[in-house]
């Protein structure tokens, strides 16, 4: 096998000569594994990204391991320090979803253990775009004389750190936009502040879960000030377990995309936008979003407060008893 080859993807074949097979081992079914570990990482290890890693000698695994929490320990090194006989390390292969680091940070280069335990062969998702890695970690390893086998299952493994990346490349926070409407176009109907009215529900109990879910796994939420005047919602993970998102005001003496890169600049790697309108709206004119979920409850309002207009790639239809959730994607 030539060092670095790159794998085919959703072509791969598993086949004896397929470049993306190393030791007749499936490579994709080990490192959807490393995926299955990585996602158990999230709402925990941000500004990290969430990686897995997998240890397989011979066709079994014998190690596992995950990023749990920042500042701690890399999945590699849990990988490596769960395998009952070391001794094995030495004729393994160690797939994991993202390139090993080589600088020192919170911990030390995982490139460095994997050299000194002598493992030969490296499975890679991704090569990690960060700055003090991007491609070092890599070259560590082959310099070493450890094969190296590149970008399996490369989409899902990107899919999975869209946070990270959107972070390290864009510097700014990864944008989720989130609102509720009436199956005729408004989120609410006309409110002033102190007039006693409560906003329209649109959620039921599995929407309202799923909401502080996300909650959960985002580092951030903001709501427009009119909305937090009107409203005075707590934005926390009340119906869901894990940490409260930070609460983020919205500033009319700042432009969007200067507070975006202030929010980066505070280590803030994602972010959600509940609202109102006119926030939502401004997000979506600056095209400065990600992704939107969308609940479109059956209920019609008839008039009211109209709700964003959005325009992107419509990637997953969910029906919830008499509710629609819309994922887009910018």
């Amino acid at each position: 096998m030539i060092l670095g080859t790159r794998c085919k993807g959703a072509r791969c074949t598993n086949s004896e000569d397929d470049p993306c097979t190393v030791n007749r081992e499936p490579c994709t079914q080990y490192m959807r594994r490393c995926l299955e570990l990585a996602k158990k990482g999230i709402g925990s290890v941000a500004p990290n990204p969430m990686v897995g890693a997998v240890i397989v000698h011979k066709g079994k695994i014998i190690g596992e391991g995950y990023h749990r929490k920042w500042g701690e320990a890399h999945a590699e090194v849990n990988a490596i320090h769960s395998v009952r006989k070391p001794e094995l390390l030495k004729d393994s292969t160690l797939y994991v979803n993202l390139e090993p680091c080589a600088h020192y940070g919170k911990t030390p280069p995982c490139v460095e253990l994997i050299i000194e335990k002598q493992i030969p062969r490296v499975v890679i998702g991704q090569t990690d775009p960060f700055p003090q890695v991007a491609g070092k970690g890599i070259e560590r390893l082959r310099n070493a004389g450890i094969e190296v086998v590149m970008d399996v299952l490369k989409e899902e493994c990107e899919e999975l750190n869209k946070r990270f990346l959107t972070f390290v490349n864009k510097k700014r926070p990864y944008i989720i936009l989130k609102w509720a409407q009436s199956s005729d176009g408004y989120i609410d109907k006309i409110r002033e502040i102190n007039d006693g009215q409560k906003p329209v529900v649109f959620s039921n109990d599995f929407t309202r879960t799923l909401v502080h879910k996300m909650r959960a796994e985002e580092t951030a939420i903001m709501v427009g000030s009119r909305t937090q005047e009107l409203d005075k919602p707590l934005l926390n993970v009340r119906y869901w377990h894990g940490n409260d998102p930070v609460k983020i005001k919205a500033d009319s003496r700042k432009t969007l995309p200067e507070l975006m890169r202030e929010l980066h600049a505070q280590g803030i790697q994602s972010l959600i936008v509940e609202g109102g309108a006119s926030l939502l709206q401004s997000f979506l004119k600056e095209n400065l979003w990600d992704e939107a979920q969308i609940e479109v409850s059956a209920m019609e309002l008839k008039e009211g407060v109209k709700a964003p207009v959005i325009s992107g790639r419509l990637k997953s239809v969910q029906k919830c008893e008499k509710t629609l959730i819309l994922l887009f994607k910018n």
